[in-house]
Formats: C-alpha cells, structure tokens, sequence
C-alpha cells in the first residue's frame, strides 16, 4: 500500500496548492514514484475550467491525477446526509491515482464563504484515506506564538499530537507581507532569502506544541508576478500590440499621471506602465526606453490610442516584442481594478507553476522528504530526480566556470543564477559597465562576488603561452593576439593554463567557434579519437540519451563505435544505465544499404570493444523504445524496448530528432555535453534558454569534477 499525505491549510491565504505540488516536486526528486489527487474540487468564481491543482499537476509532471469530485455535487451528497458516499467516492479516486505509486499527496480544501464545511471534509479524508497530515501555515504578519496556537488548533481537527497522524508542518510564505496574495504593485521580482532567525522563532514555538516545522518556504514576489496576458484577460484588455505578452511578466506597476521627466523613474525592468492613451509624449518615451529596459508592456486606459503616425514612429520597440493593451476607463480605477486582481497561477502558466513547485521543494527539509519513502521500493531517475542531482552535485564542486560570452543577456541572467545558488563560481568575459547594464535592462540582481573581467585587459598576458604551444603551426605573437581578441580564445587559455576549471559558449558562437580553441589547444584525452556530443534528454518518465546531435557530420563506422562508448560512458556518469541502441532506418538485416551496414559495422566495433556494455543495432527508434514493437522486430535483443541510450548515424538525423523530440513532447535537453575533450568545454544552441544554459554550467562543473583542467594544463600542446 502506498502512503498517503494529506496537506490541508490552517487557514485561507497559506498557499495550499503551491505546497502540495511542491510536495510532488521534492517526492519525484527523489525518484521514488509519486502520485496525486485534489479528490473534491475548489470552487473558484474566477476560474470555470479545469480544477486548477489537477491541471497544473498534468502541465507540470507526467501525472495524471482523477478528475476531482465537482464541489456542487459534494456538497449536495453532504446536505443529504451522505458523507460516507462521498469518502467512497474520494477513496476510489485516489486509488486510481496511486495504483502504481509509493506515495501519494492528496490536496484538502481551503476554508471559503463557499466552503463552510472544508473543515470537515478535511478531517473525514484523513480519516477515509487513512492518511498522514501536512499541515500548511502562513506568518503573514502574526507573531511566532500566535502562528503556533493556529497550528495546534488545526491539529486537534485530527486527532491532536497524541493521534500520531500529523506528519509535519510546513510555513509558507515566509518574511511576506501580511496581504495573503502581495497584490501587484509591490517589488514583485524581489527574491528574499531566509535566515536562520527568520524560521528559528517559529520552529520553537511549535516545538513547544510538540509539533514538528518540515519545511520553510520563503515569501517570493517573483511567484507572483503574471504575464501580461494573464492580467489583459483578468481585465478584459483590448489588445493594441500583442508582442511577447505571453512570456514578458509583471513585476510591479505604475500610473504615469505627470510629465516625462517625472516617470522617467518608473521605467524600469519588469513594470507594467498605465497611462492615458492620449499621452502621446508618454507612450514614445516608454517605446524608446524599451530599447533598452525590459518593460513589461504598456496599458492604455480613457478609451483612447496612439495615432498611425505615433506607432509608426514607435514601430521598433513594438515589433521588439512589447505588449500594448488598451481599456476604456480612466487611469485611477484601471490602476485599481489592476491592484486587485487575482494572482493565482494560470493551468497554462508553465514556468511561473515550475517555479513555485520548485521553490517550496527547496524549502522542505531534504532528510523528512526522504523518510517519507516506502522502504525495498526500487526508485528510478526521474526528470526532476536527474535535473536535481546536477544541481547538488555541482554545488559540492564550486568549479570555476568561464563564460566568454559575458555580456549576452541569457548568460548574465544564468550566470547570476549559478553564483546565488552555488553551483558554479562564474566568470564573465566582458566589460564590466556593459554586464551590469545588460543586468540592469533585465531586472537581474548581479551577486556581489561574481566575477567578471574586460577581455582587453588581460588578452595580453596569454599572448606568450598561445604562441609557445602553437609555434609548431606558425603562431606568430602578432597572430596571437588576433586570436586573443576573441573571449572563446582567451577562455581556453585560462582553462589551459588551470585559471578555470571549464568553459560554456555558443548561445551566440558557433559550434565551431566554441570547440575550435579547444581541439586546438586542449586536444582530446587519453582513448578518444574525436570530441563528440550528448544531450540528456529529459522525457516525461525518464531521463536518456541522445548522442551525436551536434559536432560530428558523418562519422565513420570506427567514429560512430567512439561516440556510443563515449556516450554510454556519459551515461553511466550521471547515474543513468546503459542501454545503447545504435539507430538505423532498418531493424537487424531487414534492410540493405550504405547506411544500414556502417551502422552495422559501428554496432559491432562497439562490442568488441567495450563487451561490458549493452549495444545493440542496427535498431529503428520504435523498436528501441516500444516493447511490444521490440517483441516483434529484435526479440532477442538485449537493448530493444527498453534502450536509455540512443546513437544516430549522422548529425542531421540526430539534430533533426532531438530538436523534434524537445519541441513536441515539450522536454527539456539538457545540452549538448561534449564528450571527448581533455577538459570540459561545452557548447549551447543559440537557441537557448537560460535554464538550458544552468544546466549546462552545471554539467560543466560536475565534469570539471571528474577531471578536466589538470588533465588539460599538463597535456601536450
């Protein structure tokens, strides 16, 4: 049987939703199976779609929890006399959501004018579902003392300490303010830390109760903060310029009333601008600043709009992406209607729901997230198991990590991310001015210790160096210092010379660009006949993956063997087995060809060489993933149907299917890892997000770990 968590709220306003997900987060990071229900669903005026927990559940994790119990109709089975109807139905739901789960979180109800009897529909779940109880508070603004009679209070609804059934309590928003909701308007992208003698006070208090606090979570604005959609939706905004309204958030608002040099001021990153839309002198400023501030967007309010000539003037900062939405009231109670409107997460919001799910599983206690797990259970790397794994492994490193493109708005943004969390101490190759300017646009908080050098300052002192281990090929000091102009060259030099520990590029730069330097002065390790690639691709159940998708055209049967060693080896490094399905438009010999035999020949080269792995090929992708299509097309391969490892022939099928794959089942790749190098420098697809280049400095700095820069500074030239 499955263990089951039942988190319920001490009052209204404590965040309910965001800690049961957060929950799931913590359980699937540790890679236990998990599941979830909201048997009975919210009411929620505002909202007349999907239960909100439910659709966010399915948005966010590869679940598929029951549709709840609709409120009206246990209500009414509650007005009838028939609780015991209701628990049976509740209890079939979430014995459909944890038929194959170890634990599982169940979402209560939240105490509403609509809800008079969630109290009480509350303590029949623990009851019917013989379940544990979270308990879920919120400071907001209440001494220490009071936040724990409120928490003793709620525990006697069921059953008190002495029951043994409560598991824990969690506080929620804490160090926010007393509003429950923080309404816009307030420094919404701020990101509060928690010190100890913020969470101490309120774990002894209930301690004194003899409960157990099991998790702080820190009040953050950015949860907060809505797309500029959300809020023109909310209310009933006519759209001017759509632009990036569905990613571009609003962290704080302001009513420009006055003249130019006085809103000036408020042009900041991340502000939502009110104005009149007769204010034409207004709206070019704000255009014009856009440029440069990453402005949230602008609303119009009196009924009125730029002419033609005015947006044609204004035409770049729009088709730059600022959203324009206009209403036909007046600015004061646009301003108002604004202020109060609801900050719940959207069931499409993606990022803002993976934020806070992964904000309040950071903020649980890691060793009870843990003993929560059922005992003999085979656990599995999930996505978030894998994604979180890299995160704590880097953090144990601190590596030193150059990004030579210092100034490039992605990479300050992760940069910063890296040095606040402590997964890599980062150093960016730019001006310094320019760094903080481009930090200031974006409304990214720059670390204090984080590193950042001018390039033209230091180039100088690795022009000697390069020249010495390339004087065999003709380098001149003066072709030196050309090359030393780019920051990629002068980021493989400090990783040459053991300044850093690993190097990440290319969301500007070539491939070619990044690893060029690198192949020519850090060359590949000891066994590798070329530098190849991997990404980890983190599909719904599992993390695999897909090599090589990015560096090498047409490798040759004898390179081909390489990158599957190579790939499965990496593998095995980050705590994935290996399973390696060598892909081939043909399954076995049911077909002919080129292709078909160099992928043959690769498979066994492979085997020959490393006979401790499980290769297999040539295999179609259906054959290497779908049992049943493994049954019928390789039924003796020891690979088909389950392979976590997949080798494509040549880099346009491989780039093809990962990009595919990324883009319509909506998964992230972590990558492209180089493998091969005698140190690690890594590549980023231009394409990419800041998340994706995270992960990457991350994986950088675990590899640096595992042996890089030494390897590299004392390596031949």
């Amino acid at each position: 049987m499955p263990r089951i968590l039942l988190v319920v709220p001490t009052g209204h306003g404590v965040g309910l939703t965001s800690v049961a997900l957060g929950l799931v987060r913590a359980l699937d990071r540790t890679g236990v199976r998990v599941a979830f229900a909201k048997p009975i669903a919210q009411p929620d005026a505002d909202h007349d779609g999907p239960e909100r927990s439910t659709a966010l559940v399915r948005l966010c994790t590869s679940l598929n929890p029951p549709v709840p119990v609709p409120a009206a109709e246990a209500e009414a089975l509650l007005g009838d006399d028939q609780e015991q109807t209701l628990m049976e139905q509740v209890v079939a739901r979430v014995g459909e959501a944890s038929a194959t789960a170890d634990v599982v979180v169940v979402e209560g109800l939240v105490p509403s004018p609509e809800l008079t009897w969630s109290q009480r529909v509350n303590a029949a779940l623990a009851k019917s579902l013989d379940a544990e109880v979270v308990l879920v508070a919120a400071p907001a603004g209440r001494t220490p003392k009071e936040i724990a009679a409120g928490v003793e209070l709620a525990a006697r609804t069921y059953g008190g300490v002495e029951s043994g059934r409560i598991a824990g309590v969690v506080l929620n928003k804490v160090k926010g303010g007393s509003h429950p909701h923080a309404a816009l308007g307030v420094e919404a992208l701020a990101d509060p830390r928690l010190a100890p003698e913020d969470v101490n006070p309120f774990r002894e208090a209930i301690a004194a109760e003899q409960l157990r606090v099991v998790g702080a979570v820190p009040w953050r604005g950015g949860l907060l903060a809505p797309r500029v959609i959300d809020l023109a939706v909310a209310i009933g905004a006519a759209t001017v310029n759509p632009g990036e309204t569905r990613r571009r958030r609003i962290g704080r608002v302001t009513l420009c009333a006055q003249g130019i040099p006085e809103v000036l001021a408020s042009f900041q990153p991340g502000t939502l601008l009110i104005m009149p839309g007769d204010r034409d002198d207004v709206f070019i400023a704000a255009c014009y600043a856009s440029e440069t501030v990453a402005l949230a967007g602008i609303l119009l309010t009196c009924g009125n709009r730029p002419g033609a000539r005015t947006m044609d003037l204004c035409r770049p900062a729009l088709d730059r992406g600022l959203p324009v939405y206009a209403v036909p009231e007046l600015s004061f109670p646009t301003a108002t209607r604004v202020h109060d409107v609801d900050l719940q997460i959207p069931i499409d919001d993606r990022e803002r729901a993976e934020q806070a799910m992964n904000t309040v599983a950071d903020g649980l206690d890691a060793q009870w997230v843990r003993s929560l797990t059922v005992p003999g259970r085979t656990v599995r790397m999930s996505p978030p198991a894998f994604r979180y794994a890299l995160i704590e492994k880097a953090r144990e490193g601190r590596k030193r990590i150059v990004l030579p493109e210092g100034d490039e708005p992605r990479t300050v943004a992760a940069a910063a991310i890296c040095q606040k969390r402590g997964i890599a101490r980062c150093v960016l190759l730019a001006k310094p001015e320019r760094v903080r300017e481009v930090a200031k646009a974006q409304g990214v908080e720059l670390p204090a210790d984080i590193e950042i050098l001018d390039p033209e300052s230091i180039a100088g002192r690795y022009v000697a160096p390069l020249v010495e281990l390339r004087k065999s090929k003709g380098m001149t000091p003066e072709k030196a210092a050309d090359e030393l102009k780019d920051t990629v060259w002068i980021g493989t030099m400090m990783m040459k010379l053991g300044e850093i520990d690993g190097l990440v590029s290319g969301a500007v730069h070539t491939t070619a660009n990044t690893i060029s330097p690198a192949l020519k002065v850090i060359k590949t390790r000891p066994g590798a006949s070329l530098v190849s690639s991997v990404f980890f691709m983190c599909l719904p159940e599992q993390v695999v993956v897909y090599g090589d998708c990015a560096v090498n055209p047409n490798p040759t049967a004898e390179e081909l063997a390489d990158i599957a060693i190579q790939s499965a080896d990496s593998a095995i490094a980050f705590g994935i087995p290996a399973r390696v399905a060598m892909i081939s438009y043909s399954t076995g010999t049911s077909g002919a060809g080129a292709d078909v035999e160099k992928v043959a020949a690769a498979t066994k080269l492979a085997q020959e060489r490393r006979p401790d792995l499980a290769i297999d090929g040539p295999l179609q992708y259906d054959a290497a993933v779908i049992p049943s299509v493994a049954k019928s097309k390789a039924p003796n391969s020891p690979v088909a149907g389950k392979a976590t490892v997949f080798i494509f022939p040549d880099l346009n099928t491989g780039n093809t299917t990962y990009k595919a794959v990324q883009r319509s089942a909506n998964c992230i790749s972590i990558g492209p890892m180089l493998q091969g190098m005698a140190a690690p420098v890594n590549d980023l697809s231009r394409g990419c997000l800041v998340e994706d280049i995270v992960f990457t400095i991350a994986i950088t700095a675990i590899q640096a770990m595992q042996g890089g820069p030494a390897k590299a500074a004392n390596g031949k030239g």
